[in-house]
């Protein structure tokens, strides 16, 4: 196992306003951008070459990675001129693999936050003779996901979109977002057109009789497409309920950065994790939340499951429950935003212009 290919492609719109400036694979997560978790991941498993497929911002990748040596990897770059969905994408970087036709070829995709054990999908993969091998997580509410049934075996035996009745639900079992394959494989996928393993791909493989093997490994999966479970992710992170050794840093209740100042009287718990040059104020109470480079939160603010942009400020004895606040914005003191609320990039918000009272 020495190659992978990770998809990092998106324009991570359910995850806006955190993705205006910056790809979603590259918003901090504990510290450092989340790719780095993936990359970092996949080295200690073995891989020392990685292709990342890029479209949306595809500049911010390689000036902060470079070769990928700091990392211990060697790290080459593709980028679609247009998007071409998860297929498209593996198949557009086919030509800087360099594996064998039958050697395995590593996939992530670039939102998933996960404790899979990445030896034990290859493993599985090379003892069953897979043409394709998924990893499968279970979920208690599995409407949402594509199910992916299997045998005895292990062997997928079909792909089920999102189902609509409780006559659909047959398994429990859900496309977790990494998979091996065989390398001949890939070139099977069709060249310079939008493709989806996930509709197209898989189905047709297993229409046509390859054998596709599914490994149910239900350690810690999240799927970080949205801003709260984005934050949640990073307070796992830092928490050490998902395993990664690019946290900058020894797991606990916060995690703050060099450069970030802290008063002393302020509370920081639950995960929380203050970045580079940021100011958290005497008062201040920080739970379970991510406060990017250079924001301020002022003097007896709240903030609890929130997301705070880079160089964004907090105003004094403000609250935020669940909330997402994009980079430059100026929240003015005494106001209380909850319950999903996103405020744009570099918007303002004068003192007390939104208040929830008790009973709401």
């Amino acid at each position: 196992m020495t190659e992978a290919i990770l998809l990092v492609g998106g324009k991570g719109t359910r995850l806006r306003p955190l993705t205006v400036n910056t790809p979603k694979p590259m918003v901090p997560a504990a510290g450092v951008p989340f790719l780095t978790h993936q990359l970092a991941r996949a080295r200690a498993a073995g891989v020392d070459h990685i292709v990342l497929a890029t479209s949306y911002l595809a500049e911010v990748f390689e000036p902060y990675f470079g070769d990928g040596s700091a990392l211990g990897l060697s790290i080459e770059y593709v980028t679609e001129a247009e998007p071409l969905g998860t297929g498209g994408a593996i198949r557009n970087v086919a030509s800087r693999l360099r594996s064998g036709p039958d050697e395995p070829v590593l996939i992530f995709n670039g939102d998933i936050l996960t404790g899979l054990d990445i030896g034990a999908l290859v493993a599985t993969h090379e003892s069953s003779g897979a043409d394709v091998s998924l990893h499968l997580t279970r979920v208690e509410d599995p409407r949402a996901f594509g199910l992916v049934p299997t045998d005895a075996t292990g062997r997928v035996t079909a792909f089920l979109e999102k189902p609509q009745t409780p006559e659909e639900i047959v398994t429990d079992q859900i496309n977790a977002g990494a998979y091996v394959f065989r390398r001949s494989v890939i070139d099977t996928i069709p060249a310079g057109r939008p493709v989806s393993v996930e509709r197209e791909t898989f189905p047709d493989l297993l229409a046509s009789g390859a054998h596709l093997q599914g490994m149910v490994d239900s350690t810690y999966w999240l799927d970080l497409g949205t801003p709260q479970a984005f934050v949640r992710g990073s307070a796992d992170l830092v928490l050490g309920r998902a395993p990664s050794p690019a946290v900058p840093g020894r797991c606990g209740d916060r995690l703050v950065l060099d450069t970030a100042t802290v008063a002393p009287d302020a509370k920081l718990t639950g995960g929380t994790v203050v970045g580079p040059g940021a100011v958290v104020g005497s008062g201040a109470r920080v739970n379970g939340s991510t406060i990017l480079a250079n924001a301020v939160v002022e003097p007896g603010a709240v903030v609890t499951d929130s997301l705070v942009g880079t160089g964004a400020r907090i105003g004094a004895r403000t609250v935020l429950t669940g909330a997402v606040i994009g980079d430059g914005a100026d929240i003015g003191p005494d106001n209380e935003l909850r319950d999903g609320v996103r405020v744009w990039c570099d918007a303002t918000l004068p003192a007390g212009a939104v208040r929830f009272s008790s009973d709401q």
